[in-house]
């Protein structure tokens, strides 16, 4: 574990990680996305799913060669274990598996780890180099902690949905994006704590809530909101304090966006897209707070000139004027975008249902290769592992058929 092969060179890398095993107890989003990070560095990542039914996150549909399309994104280059995990020989093998861990990672419901005698505390007395990572809904101590939390919940509770969509309805952000941030800080966490274990020869544990991962992303309508006493209104495509910012629509009805940063942009919108030099200065539009306030007819006047210019002409007037624009893809445009396929950002992994897509890593290092190894078949892994631990093929065989693999 913990090489990948570089195909374009044929050198052998060594990763990042290499050497630290992962044992997770994990489902859905957040605590999957935070160990596939550590996998793609090449941490051993051991995955601990319920026999027979997995991580229901396996089942949220069938459209990736029979797969679901959140398990394959989320669970590439890993193991996965099968165990009962009540029973007591399922947590003495949970055991056996934490004594030559370096990291225990964990998104079940609230007061599970606990009930199970995994808590962070216990672990610290029995495995002091074992980094003990949690992910809760809303955290796991306070008036919440025991509330049941998904991603739109959460999105809800935070804020979020106030601020999305257009001002006459409320919309969810369309990714699991508080999954997501939970399990941006988790990940990060964990190498914070693998950093400290370096100095001090104990790994600190690491907490990280979606709710607390969510509310650090809403800081600037907080403080918008505390202390300019109102709330950032919901504007669409649009931006609540900047303008034009957003989507227009040209005479072949192509939607383009744009945006507007500094003074000196609006002058050169106003000369060289507008061909209105002029509108620069004129007093409705005359700086960011007054073109906010008249955003209605400010939209209506960029709209004429849009409605005279087809798609292509217009991205090149916004080009030549350095505006920044974009046109809205759809999921099938942007999968073959060329900003991916210039720079070799796809590669092929294998999956249960055969060969699938996949996106490297953003964060590129240099001179190490990330691990791109196959998408789990469940429990694929259970007999190697058991096996390593020392269990014989007639203990395992025992175990299968007494349902705790």
């Amino acid at each position: 574990m913990g090489r990948t092969f570089t195909e374009s060179s044929g050198r052998e890398e060594h990763a990042a990680l290499e050497g630290i095993t992962v044992v997770s107890m994990e489902q859905a989003v957040a605590a999957p996305f935070a160990s596939r990070q550590l996998a793609d560095l090449g941490a051993r990542v051991i995955k601990i799913e319920r026999p027979g039914v997995g991580d229901f996150a396996r089942a949220y549909d069938r459209t990736v060669h029979g797969e679901s399309s959140y398990f394959v994104w989320l669970n590439r280059s890993k193991e996965s274990l099968t165990l009962n995990v009540k029973s007591p020989e399922g947590l003495a093998i949970i055991h056996e598996l934490l004594s030559g861990a370096d990291v225990f990672l964990n998104n079940l419901g609230p007061g599970a780890i606990a009930r199970m005698g995994l808590d962070a505390e216990t672990l610290a007395a029995a495995y002091p180099q074992l980094a003990h990572a949690t992910i809760s809904g809303y955290g796991t101590t306070g008036a919440w902690s025991h509330r049941k939390a998904y991603d739109l919940l959460v999105q809800s509770e935070a804020g979020l949905v106030s601020l999305t969509g257009e001002p006459d309805s409320v919309a969810r952000v369309g990714i699991s994006v508080a999954d997501i941030a939970a399990g941006m800080y988790a990940y990060s966490g964990i190498l914070t704590a693998l950093l400290h274990r370096t100095s001090t020869g104990a790994a600190a544990p690491v907490e990280v809530s979606l709710f607390d991962a969510l509310a650090e992303w809403m800081g600037n309508p907080a403080y918008y909101t505390m202390y300019g006493g109102t709330s950032p209104q919901r504007v669409g495509a649009q931006h609540s304090s900047i303008a034009p910012y957003g989507p227009f629509t040209s005479g072949e009805d192509g939607i383009i966006m744009l945006s507007v940063q500094s003074q000196g942009e609006w002058q050169a919108f106003c000369e060289i897209v507008m061909a209105d030099p002029a509108l620069a200065t004129h007093a409705p539009f005359v700086d960011n707070t007054a073109r906010c306030a008249n955003r209605g007819e400010l939209d209506a006047t960029i709209g004429r000139r849009f409605a005279e210019l087809r798609t292509a002409e217009a991205i090149a007037l916004l080009d030549e004027a350095k505006i920044a624009n974009a046109r809205v893809n759809t999921i099938a445009e942007f999968v073959e975008h060329p900003a991916l396929s210039s720079r070799d950002r796809w590669v092929t992994v294998d999956s249960p249902g055969g060969r699938i897509r996949a996106l490297k890593p953003p964060a590129s290092i240099g001179g190490i290769e990330p691990r791109m190894d196959a998408v789990p078949a469940l429990g694929v892994h259970t007999d190697a592992i058991l096996a390593s631990l020392g269990h014989s093929a007639e203990t395992i065989a025992s175990l299968r058929s007494s349902g705790v693999l």
